[in-house]
């Protein structure tokens, strides 16, 4: 008689299994830079927090209660299936707006909840008050005028239709807010076109006032408007780029000092660190080549740390032989071709590394430091196209 097989072992739980790197988020940067915000625009607007783009790369499941423990109760996002996700983890005194996609199918979701969006077409500002009518609630629309950005927005010629649209259906429909996106304000060459913006954005506000359809707030301002333009703040500023710690331009922020009269100030903090640990380390001798191809040629005897990261975990590949890390407080250059799910570094001159050490690919370690500049520096993006590519599933925690 044969003795019975074990048992298969249980499948791990979900969650209970290590990523290959982890992203922490600073409750104390989170609280600083929205101070900074409110001190810039005083204490009128109201202060949305843009956590699009899976709050640029931060987490929104994560990052959406660290801005409210900062006094944020407005939250602007691109679709409704961010709205839902936003939905999901803020406080029931929260409210979020969609500036972007909205399919008809999720409108009568949208109205029963709340949810604001924003209006660019007539059709879409009458679908919405027959939606709200059956849902029997009304709904809360931004109407986006175009101002010369040409990307979305209602053209002048349907200003007066949507005006007395809004003023028909006024059971239906709550004029929550008139608004405009800037066409790269953050740019300083680029402000003849801004004033063209802002005189238009002017306008349809004559325009709305004249219709006798005032709405609730009015707004236009992006983190560069806010910080750079007073002017344009109106009645509530929409902040991304900031709020996680960045200068949305070296213009911007060069305002910024002229403001203050300084040379020099550090008033925003990172918000986000990134880390990953040495997975393998190997000797390469002279002469031999590091990883695919020939992109790399070791100059001499060196020892080569492996980390299981790579451009299918966001970390760009333009940084092959350029970017950097920081492994026991020193940084490690990158040697060879960003691989999908691996890259090398050079710890030849960093004594003691052993496998498991953390390795740091955003933030600080003693007192070295990798800012997110650098990726935009050596990769030719932006520093929220980089972190707005971290994948969801790399897990977010909050430290102070």
């Amino acid at each position: 008689m044969t003795a019975p097989s074990a048992p298969p072992a249980p499948s791990p739980a979900p969650g209970s299994v290590r990523h290959s790197s982890r992203i922490r988020l600073s409750r104390a940067a989170v609280k600083n830079n929205f101070s900074f915000v409110r001190q810039k625009v005083g204490p009128h607007p109201v202060i949305s927090s843009v956590v699009k783009a899976n709050a640029y790369g931060h987490g929104i499941a994560t990052y959406v209660p660290l801005a409210e423990r900062a006094g944020v109760r407005h939250f602007a996002v691109a679709s409704s299936f961010e709205a839902q996700e936003v939905l999901a983890v803020c406080r029931p005194d929260s409210r979020i707006m969609i500036m972007g996609i909205l399919y008809d199918a999720d409108l009568p979701w949208a109205i029963r909840n709340g949810i604001e969006f924003f209006v660019f077409d007539l059709p879409r500002l009458r679908k919405a008050a027959a939606v709200a009518r059956e849902v029997g609630k009304a709904a809360v629309v931004h109407l986006e005028v175009e101002t010369g950005g040409n990307r979305t927005g209602l053209p002048e010629k349907d200003w007066g239709s949507a005006f007395a649209t809004l003023k028909n259906h006024a059971d239906a429909l709550r004029f929550e807010g008139l608004c405009t996106h800037f066409a790269g304000i953050e740019t300083l060459a680029n402000q003849f076109r801004i004033r063209k913006q802002v005189a238009a954005f002017e306008a349809a506000s004559s325009r709305a006032l004249k219709a006798k359809v005032q709405p609730r707030l009015r707004h236009a301002a992006c983190s560069a408007a806010a910080l750079g333009f007073p002017e344009t703040t109106y009645d509530l500023v929409r902040i991304g780029t900031t709020q996680y710690g960045m200068w949305p331009s070296p213009d911007i922020y060069n305002l910024h000092l002229t403001q203050v009269g300084k040379n020099h100030d550090s008033p925003l903090q990172r918000v986000l660190t990134w880390e990953t640990d040495v997975m393998h380390l190997k000797r390469v001798p002279k002469g031999e080549f590091v990883g695919y191809g020939t992109a790399y040629q070791a100059p001499g005897d060196m020892t080569v740390a492996v980390l299981p990261i790579g451009y299918s975990n966001g970390y760009p590949r333009a940084l092959s032989n350029r970017g950097q890390v920081l492994v026991r407080g020193r940084k490690a250059s990158i040697v060879g071709l960003v691989n999908m799910n691996v890259f090398m570094v050079d710890v030849t001159n960093v004594p003691g590394v052993e496998i498991g050490d953390p390795v740091v690919l955003v933030g600080r370690q003693k007192n070295a430091v990798i800012g997110l500049r650098s990726f935009s520096d050596f990769s030719h993006s932006l520093n929220t196209e980089f972190m707005s590519r971290l994948p969801a599933a790399i897990p977010r925690t909050v430290g102070k």
